[in-house]
């Protein structure tokens, strides 16, 4: 390994800094745009170099302390050493670059990034890793690119402040566990009403004892709503005490005319993390959709009809598809606490789901999809084959997004305009809203 001096250009999808030397990029994690480095090469490549930072030799001008004491250590947080605004200038840029390589989407058709109300304390799920070492109890998350546990020092300054209050709890309750070593992860989760429900990841052979003991002891997580075991899959998921759901609320105002939905998920369910920023996201799918009441909506990759069951009211008929089965029971309780009649939700694969409907000869005015970050590259190859005047493509992973959109472009279809979402501030990620048209205009409503 080799010292070198690297001087940082910009930030880049995946946390760190971009420098130049030699004539290869190189990637250097916490450092900021206009940092001088003394970098530490971890690995050459043909075209680039990727390297650790040992001493910054010129700081920033940009560059801030970080509020976090585990910051750098932690593989939580990748840029809480640069203000808000330069996060969110960096993640334009770094948006419409790559919706410009990827999916030659020109820049005039991506908006300003949505900044998120609350740049910390946004979080409101989280997993807490544990380890038991020699006597000495460890939690909180795993050191960046590996399986290392880097002590949370009290609180983490992006969680839910009632996942913060429920930290000391936590430990006080572990560390009296009859086996505090077989407890590998702990998952909270709050509702935006401010109930959390921790769930307790346990891998030994007494599942019994385990259960009478969190029975027991339930007083010390007084914070707490409910709290569950699990011993395996999620299958195993078993409730010691507690709600059944937790739940947040679309109020009138994100989505126009709806006088309110109340939407529920089921502890180790799928949710956005982000309450606010997912509302932001819901009033932007209702407002692009441009529903009149007459259209069929498919919504693929459906959760919990987070989108869906908000817009059901503007909508002829939806169908939902969703492989998995706890979001699925979800999405029709969603729908029975709220009275909705025109919506049905399939479990099934979302690939499968579409061929059936393409073999159906059944057409969609509108397709919704939030894929994983995996994207859906062979599912939007059909997508054009419903015939759909919108699509709205809802994404976590701007690569991937991209790389769809290029394939749907050599489909008639193009980009009409995309909107980035802080949904995770002080980490690279972006969420974003992204609406495609047909190129021709003949099936636009």
């Amino acid at each position: 390994m080799r010292d070198i001096k690297v001087y940082i250009e910009k930030m880049t999808f995946g946390g760190a800094g971009l420098g130049h030397v030699g004539g290869k990029a190189c990637f250097v994690p916490f450092t900021a745009p206009g940092d001088v480095a003394r970098v530490r090469v971890r690995s050459e490549k043909r075209s680039y170099l990727e390297g650790e930072v040992m001493e910054i030799l010129e700081s920033s001008p940009g560059r801030i302390t970080p509020p976090c004491s585990i910051f750098g250590a932690c593989g939580g947080c990748n840029w809480q050493h640069l203000p808000y605004s330069a996060q969110l200038e960096e993640k334009q840029k770094i948006f419409t670059d790559i919706m410009w390589r990827s999916g030659r989407v020109e820049s005039e058709r991506i908006l300003p990034i949505l900044p998120a109300p609350e740049p910390f304390g946004y979080r409101a799920r989280v997993q807490l890793k544990v380890r038991f070492v020699a006597g000495e109890l460890l939690m909180g998350f795993y050191r960046g690119g590996s399986h290392l546990v880097v002590d949370l020092p009290g609180s983490c300054a992006i969680a839910h402040p009632k996942i913060n209050c429920l930290v000391p709890e936590l430990l006080r309750l572990t560390r009296i566990f009859p086996e505090p070593d077989k407890v590998p992860q702990i998952d909270v989760m709050v509702g935006d009403n401010g109930s959390a429900v921790v769930i307790f990841h346990y891998v030994g052979s007494g599942h019994t004892e385990a259960a009478a003991f969190l029975s027991e002891n339930r007083a010390i997580l007084a914070s707490a709503s409910g709290i569950y075991l699990q011993s395996g899959r999620k299958a195993t998921l078993r409730k010691i005490f507690g709600p059944e759901n937790l739940e947040y609320l679309v109020p009138q105002g994100p989505v126009q005319d709806v006088s309110g939905r109340r939407l529920t998920f089921s502890p180790g369910g799928f949710s956005q993390i982000n309450y606010r920023q997912n509302l932001a996201l819901i009033a932007a799918v209702s407002d692009w959709a441009g529903l009149s009441g007459k259209e069929r909506m498919l919504d693929l990759y459906c959760g919990n009809g987070n989108f869906t069951i908000p817009l059901a009211g503007f909508c002829s008929e939806v169908l939902g598809l969703e492989e998995y089965e706890p979001s699925i029971r979800d999405a029709l309780h969603n729908c029975q606490i709220n009275g909705l009649k025109n919506i049905r939700f399939h479990c099934t694969d979302a690939l499968e789901g579409l061929k059936d409907i393409i073999a159906n000869g059944t057409t969609f005015d509108r397709v919704l999809l939030d894929p994983p970050r995996t994207g859906a590259a062979e599912l939007v190859r059909l997508i054009p084959a419903l015939k759909p005047a919108k699509i709205l493509y809802v994404s976590c992973d701007p690569p991937t997004l991209a790389r769809d959109v290029g394939i749907l472009r050599g489909l008639d279809y193009a980009v009409t305009k995309s909107l980035p979402v802080d949904m995770f501030p002080q980490t690279y990620h972006i969420e974003s809203i992204t609406l495609l048209e047909p190129l021709n205009g003949e099936m636009i409503s």
